[in-house]
């Protein structure tokens, strides 16, 4: 399918299966990426959405490395977990050293989705 066919979620959920093993990316990251810089919050929803999609929704969390989705997963700490399952550190919800993990589609993907 050609990325201008696809949905806005469909592209967030593109970007969102590239983020690597070990690494997170922000929901701002993502919208910048994909040309929509003011819809932070839009990749959130789409996030939420995405479940059953086979989407590591989990390697997204805002800006400042908080984990502001995990009410949205299933359990207490799934989120939480499955990042720690990955060696991601978390620390009151918070990603620790988010700069040496952090990963931005902006500089390591080449075209748009």
């Amino acid at each position: 399918m050609k990325p201008e066919t696809l949905g806005f979620f469909d592209r967030v959920y593109e970007v969102a299966k590239l983020i690597p093993y070990g690494r997170v990316t922000s929901y701002g990251a993502i919208a910048k990426y994909l040309g929509a810089a003011k819809s932070a919050r839009i990749v959130g929803y789409a996030m939420n959405g995405s479940f059953g999609k086979d989407v590591p929704a989990h390697r997204v969390v805002n800006r400042k490395g908080l984990l502001t989705g995990k009410h949205h997963f299933e359990g207490t700490n799934l989120m939480q977990q499955l990042l720690e399952s990955e060696g991601i550190e978390v620390v009151d919800n918070q990603i620790q050293n988010l700069e040496s993990i952090y990963w931005d589609p902006s500089k390591e993907l080449s075209s748009h989705i």
